[in-house]
């Protein structure tokens, strides 16, 4: 059964570091073009954070640029959402999500672009 699973998160300072791990149960995340990572603020959307392509290329949100970094370990055929240089507004249950969706199936939301996602993981951040 393909099942995406997340782990880590938490809670920080502004300022600090966290990081969150996005593991590939029952596939490879090569298997697919791109995987995405969101978050959904508290009373907010969904928003998507980051996109992470088969060739390790990743397109980050201008929120989350120079201070989240994305990176694959094969091996555990993981990938990793790391966090630096937090800030309050990052507080939000964040989500790591693959099988991407044909693009004329999206519907505006953040749900409508994958097909498998993970449980979601919370972050805070405290100031």
């Amino acid at each position: 059964e393909m099942q995406v699973l997340m782990s880590g998160g938490g809670s920080a300072q502004a300022g600090g570091s966290l990081r969150v791990s996005c593991i590939a149960s029952g596939f490879t995340f090569d298997d697919y073009d791109n995987m995405g990572w969101y978050r959904q603020p508290p009373g907010n959307e969904c928003e998507k954070v980051a996109t992470f392509s088969r060739d390790e290329s990743t397109d980050y949100a201008d929120s989350v640029k120079g201070r989240f970094t994305i990176s694959q370990d094969n091996a555990k055929n993981t990938v990793y959402l790391q966090m630096n240089s937090l800030k309050p507004e990052d507080t939000a249950v964040y989500y790591c999500a693959v099988n991407p969706r044909p693009k004329q199936w999206h519907r505006g939301e953040c749900w409508d672009e994958y097909n498998t996602w993970g449980q979601g993981t919370q972050v805070t951040v405290f100031s």
